[in-house]
């Protein structure tokens, strides 16, 4: 009995596991649902774990801003000298993509992205850059108001007229909020989050002593907020879910769903919180995702799959 009790906090994720047999008793059935994919979820969670607190330390210090180089395709609009020193008009650059800002969930700081920035540098991504938000942030709404100064400075500095930005976490609702909420959808072209509880989660009612984890609850008013009428929102809004994702409950909270906006929900099969932001299987859906031309978000499917594990 001790053990069972013990487990009791992992029974919602172990029954989605593993459907109701007939005729099997309630606690093996319980025990039964802590399958292999659920075991190497969890070994996989401690050892992203152990690795990002080794990291933590360097992400703390907010990362030095640098201006829009010369030399990043697309930072301008080009000159008129032709390549043998002439007057004549030269091809215009490629239009680079715009900036993206990855924004960090509870607690956490921006190492959370080293790996992620690294994929998305080597896929084209120059303009990549993080906010931390201070861990005695006591309102979603505040750190909202934070995240949209924070835009507005890169777009000032880098001559572009919209961002993407990748949440993760507490980092995706705060992203969430500024863009429907606060007129945001001005500025972001793209939100993706990662394992986001944009309806609420019950996880660890212990934490309710957090105001911050007291607005992620179902039914809180932050939550009530952004369930109303968001007519005419213009940010694209791409969720990963995991299946094992111990943070999230129901796991289908970190879904977006709401009618006025442009939302596409991705299952995410095989790994649980801590390694949305790291797997390189997620890092590949998150950039098709950002690289999606406007018309392709608009003719995407409602909902995806993707595998890892």
């Amino acid at each position: 009995m001790q053990v069972t009790r013990a487990l009791e906090p992992l029974l919602p994720l172990c029954q989605r596991l593993l459907p109701n047999l007939p005729g099997l008793p309630a606690v093996p059935l319980r025990l039964a649902g802590l399958s292999a994919a659920l075991l190497k979820a969890t070994a996989l969670e401690i050892a992203i774990l152990a690795g990002h607190l080794l990291l933590y330390p360097s992400g703390i210090i907010q990362e030095r801003r640098a201006a829009a180089s010369t030399d990043d395709p697309g930072a301008g609009t080009g000159g008129t000298t032709s390549a043998d020193g002439g007057d004549g008009p030269v091809p215009l650059p490629t239009q680079a993509p715009p900036p993206v800002v990855l924004l960090h969930g509870f607690i956490d700081n921006r190492s959370v992205f080293v790996l992620l920035r690294r994929s998305l540098a080597q896929h084209g991504r120059h303009r990549v850059e993080s906010l931390n938000y201070s861990p005695l942030t006591c309102d979603i709404r505040t750190a909202a108001e934070l995240l949209g100064r924070h835009i507005e400075e890169i777009c000032t500095r880098t001559g572009s007229s919209r961002v993407d930005v990748v949440g993760h976490s507490l980092g995706g609702l705060i992203a969430r909020y500024y863009a429907q909420r606060l007129g945001g959808d001005v500025r972001v072209r793209t939100l993706v989050t990662l394992g986001t509880p944009h309806s609420g989660t019950r996880v660890a009612p212990l934490a309710n002593a957090h105001p911050i984890v007291r607005q992620m609850r179902p039914g809180s008013a932050l939550i009530e907020e952004l369930s109303r009428p968001a007519p005419g929102c213009r940010t694209r809004f791409v969720s990963f879910w995991s299946d094992l994702d111990h943070l999230m409950d129901p796991l289908e909270s970190a879904c977006v769903d709401h009618p006025d906006l442009l939302a596409e929900n991705i299952r995410v099969t095989g790994i649980g919180h801590l390694a949305l932001p790291v797997h390189p299987a997620v890092a590949t859906g998150i950039r098709q995702a950002l690289d999606a031309a406007p018309e392709d978000a608009e003719t995407a499917p409602a909902a995806g799959g993707l595998t890892v594990a």
